[in-house]
């Protein structure tokens, strides 16, 4: 009985080394496509230099983000002081009322 024992015992390390190699195997391969696909994904990424495209001449043009106008810059600088001053005597208000902005979950 005892060599009948031994037999199912190397049979089932075989079964369980053979198992392992499968698996190794498919974890090998799959690091390989994993490298792969992040190396599409990092040429795929966009970058922040702009798009050159061929306009009807055929010349090559660059995207450009156009600058604001000067009395544009002003306007907005003078929007975001009276946002300001207005949110500033707001919050004033509010802290004389005694609610806190801050909320505990």
């Amino acid at each position: 009985m005892s060599n009948n024992r031994v037999e199912q015992l190397e049979s089932t390390v075989a079964e369980l080394e053979s198992t392992v190699e499968g698996l190794t195997d498919e974890l090998i391969e799959a690091k390989e496509r994993i490298r792969v696909l992040e190396a599409e994904l990092d040429t795929e990424t966009p970058t922040r230099v702009p798009e050159r495209r061929q306009n009807e001449t055929g010349t090559t043009e660059i995207d450009e983000t156009p600058e604001a106008a000067p009395e544009e810059v002003e306007e907005a600088t003078a929007d975001a002081d009276t946002d300001a001053a207005e949110d500033a005597q707001s919050g004033d208000e509010a802290e004389d009322s005694g609610s806190d902005d801050i909320i505990v979950a």
